[in-house]
């Protein structure tokens, strides 16, 4: 049964007394800095500037010196219409530019800036008994995504604040340097279990890219992968360790199966250790209601599904039930060779291929 959520905090309108007494009393609290609001507010500024001096400084001081040389001319009379004309039609293309900035700062004044945001997701968190951080840096899961690249960050991140780990938010880590620097979003999802489980990867094939390469950053053997019945295969790609695939029947039962399609078909699972990881390729925004509904309803349908099927479980090969632990062959999966290098490969030598037939053939 879902539990019953308050969604107030994020869909009633708020006192703007209130947001002022929560900036007072977490300004100065890790994750609220405000060098965030700071750049946002001179981005708005070195916007507004450049409009002024770069588009409307050419423009200006063209007018100025066709009038200027008009009159030295003697032509100041008859050139006058056109110049009018010219300078009104400046006039309204500066007044379309001061218009879209009139409304973009109105907007983004009237939405609260970061601060009302931070307020009503804060807000959420405390009427559900969780806990919300606007930065973190402490990623402690054994997950795929959480081990790439640096500079790794979760932001707007929900935690139980009580009893059994639940922990949702958006993650980020950047690969590469100089201008081939990438920042890799994600929107995450973890639950603790209660038992160590083989690690197993479901790849959704909803989230996949051209041709059904994986969007996972990390590509597995192709011979770890276990079909299962009815059309789950059509929704997703189930990669468990070899000689642990009765393992992987035991916890991805029928009803599992049905709960994943049902619940959780746009995203990645993942199973390592003790934590069901849920991963989206796209940050939630965690400011929809319906984004809450959806990740703590995964959690309560199929976490706790997850947890009934492997509350049991031991792994036969340790040979002692009452020992929490997989053996290092089901720890994790092994990796393959990424699908898009594989199509690359296979491009470059139909290339050279069919050179090769052409010379050939004169």
């Amino acid at each position: 049964m879902l539990r019953s959520i308050d969604y107030s905090g994020l869909i009633y309108p708020v006192n703007p007394h209130d947001v002022a007494a929560f900036k007072t009393s977490r300004r100065d609290h890790f994750g609220y800095s405000t060098l965030r609001l700071m750049g946002t507010t001179v981005l708005v500024a070195s916007g507004i500037a450049f409009l002024i001096f770069v588009v409307s400084g050419p423009i200006l001081s063209a007018l100025g010196s066709s009038l200027l040389a008009a009159f030295v001319n003697g032509e100041g009379a008859a050139a006058l219409p056109s110049l009018f004309i010219t300078l009104a039609v400046a006039f309204a293309f500066l007044s379309v530019i001061g218009g879209s900035i009139y409304v973009a700062v109105r907007s983004w004044r009237r939405s609260g800036g970061p601060w009302q945001r931070f307020y009503r997701m804060n807000k959420f968190a405390e009427d559900n008994e969780l806990s919300f951080t606007p930065l973190d840096y402490d990623s402690p899961y054994p997950g795929l995504i959480f081990s790439q690249g640096d500079s790794r960050t979760i932001r707007h991140r929900f935690t139980s604040a009580a009893g059994r780990t639940l922990d949702y938010g958006n993650f980020e880590y950047s690969t590469g340097s100089g201008k081939s620097k990438s920042t890799h979003k994600w929107g995450f999802l973890a639950l603790e279990l209660d038992r160590a489980l083989p690690h197993m990867v479901l790849d959704a094939a909803a989230n996949n890219q051209l041709f059904g390469v994986t969007n996972l950053p990390q590509a597995f053997a192709k011979n770890q992968v276990l079909k299962l019945e009815g059309d789950f295969n059509s929704h997703f790609t189930l990669y468990c360790p070899t000689a642990y695939e009765r393992d992987a029947l035991y916890v991805f039962t029928p009803d599992l199966m049905a709960l994943l399609i049902d619940k959780a078909a746009p995203f990645d699972v993942e199973v390592v250790d003790k934590w069901l990881l849920v991963y989206s390729p796209k940050p939630f925004d965690l400011l929809d209601p319906a984004v809450h509904r959806r990740l703590l309803g995964i959690a309560d349908t199929v976490g706790t599904k997850a947890l009934r099927q492997s509350r049991n479980y031991a792994d036969d090969t340790i040979g002692d039930r009452s020992v929490n632990l997989v053996a290092p062959r089901g720890q994790r999966l092994r990796r393959g060779i990424p699908q898009a290098t594989l199509i690359t490969a296979a491009v470059f030598a139909l290339i050279f291929g069919a050179q090769l037939l052409l010379r050939m053939t004169g």
